[in-house]
């Protein structure tokens, strides 16, 4: 039963003995793979939502703009969190400002 317990307990010396450059070898793949996340995920995910909220600070009326889910119109007023798309003549509906996908050049 001694036999048993020292088989399982920690090497002459403790465990000190080297357990630190372990850690350290045990942490670099953690760390490359945060970096690889951060370049492939991250980085250009932040890039794409400062480009889109620069387009939505920058809609004026007059724009033809694309929603979110694909609807086509002119912008014919512009407040603070919703847009006024006319889709046809006299036809109006109203958009969070976050839906407007994208500018179309006329």
């Amino acid at each position: 039963m001694i036999g048993l317990a020292y088989a399982m307990g920690t090497p002459p010396g403790g465990a000190a003995a080297g357990g630190g450059q372990g850690a350290l070898t045990s942490l670099v793949p953690l760390v490359i793979m945060f970096a690889i996340f951060y370049f492939l995920l991250i980085r250009p995910q932040q890039k794409k939502a400062k480009e889109h909220k620069a387009l939505l600070e920058a809609i004026k009326k007059g724009d033809q703009v694309i929603t979110a889910g694909g609807m086509h119109g002119k912008i014919a007023a512009v407040e603070e969190t919703v847009v006024t798309l006319e889709v046809a003549n006299g036809v109006n509906i109203k958009f969070n400002k976050g839906h407007i996908a994208a500018v179309v050049d006329k």
